[in-house]
């Protein structure tokens, strides 16, 4: 242990310096050994709610001033770090929870701080939707993530008509109260079909994960209550990818309609036939016609 502890101290540290540090998200365990060492390094600790940090960082008997800085008072606040850098200090953030600045306070302080002319380093560690990213399977070979849906029905649809027909799969946080509606809204706007990974209460003791279509979801959140309980995280599958035709494929059916009838009754009766675009059928038996006359 000592060794690893060597690790983190050989790195430098500048004071004058915002250093954003992820912290457990259910865990206590989970906190990285270098972010204990720069916790305990620093001038004071900017958190999202001292409370709870405060309970954190007593855990490791470690004891710093604290400032709060949340999603009410971020730009106000934002000003006094600044003003303690300026006085040469370190200072870290921390929010409740994870990683500052996905889906959590942070960014307006990340951004304050470098307009001053300061230094931001940030110290990697826990994330819920990484977390979740990292269970969910080969469904998931990039993602988006996209923090919160609106809460207000209408709104909700709207944006998930947006979409439709993302091609990455797509990450969000809901809440207890909102998981089964938000479920439902998912498969009626994407289709059941696609896969859905359903993580709750991540690291926690009552963690659960379990991986379904879409369709499926509503009906495993509804098989027991304690499943609609905590913290989620939803992983969606993209919209399926559309493989590219390739214009020669209906040349045979084409070329056997011109035979008989028009350059667009043969693109309209070969569009009826494969589904396919009837525009560009058209362009198609164009250059056939052209070619074989």
């Amino acid at each position: 242990m000592s060794d690893l502890l060597d690790l983190a101290q050989r790195q430098q540290y500048p004071s004058a310096t915002l250093y954003v540090i992820a912290t457990p998200i259910g865990n206590a365990a989970d906190i990285t050994l270098r972010a204990l060492h720069v916790l305990g390094l620093v001038d004071r600790v900017a958190a999202e709610d001292t409370r709870n940090t405060g309970q954190l960082l007593g855990l490791y008997g470690i004891s710093k001033p604290l400032l709060a800085v949340h999603e009410h008072n971020e730009r106000e606040a934002a000003g006094r770090i600044v003003d303690c850098l300026r006085a040469g200090e370190r200072v870290a953030y921390v929010s409740d929870a994870g990683t500052p600045g996905v889906s959590d306070p942070g960014a307006k302080l990340v951004d304050a701080v470098r307009e001053a002319g300061f230094a931001v380093v940030p110290l990697p560690g826990a994330s819920a939707v990484t977390t979740a990213v990292s269970a969910a399977g080969d469904f998931v070979g990039s993602f988006s993530f996209l923090g919160f849906l609106p809460t207000k029905a209408k709104q909700r649809a709207s944006h998930l008509q947006t979409l439709v027909a993302h091609p990455h799969a797509m990450a969000f946080y809901e809440a207890p109260h909102r998981i089964v509606e938000t479920v439902q809204a998912l498969a009626d706007t994407l289709g059941g079909d696609r896969q859905l990974l359903i993580a709750r209460e991540l690291t926690k003791l009552h963690e659960a994960i379990h991986r379904c279509t879409l369709a499926e979801g509503p009906t495993w959140l509804a098989a027991d209550p304690n499943r609609q309980r905590g913290e989620f995280v939803l992983v969606v599958e993209g919209a399926p990818v559309r493989e590219e035709q390739d214009e020669t494929a209906h040349d045979a059916l084409l070329s056997l309609l011109l035979e008989e009838v028009s350059v667009s009754t043969a693109a309209r009766l070969a569009a009826s036939i494969t589904g396919a675009s009837r525009n560009s059928l058209y362009s198609r038996a164009l250059e056939l016609s052209k070619r074989d006359s």
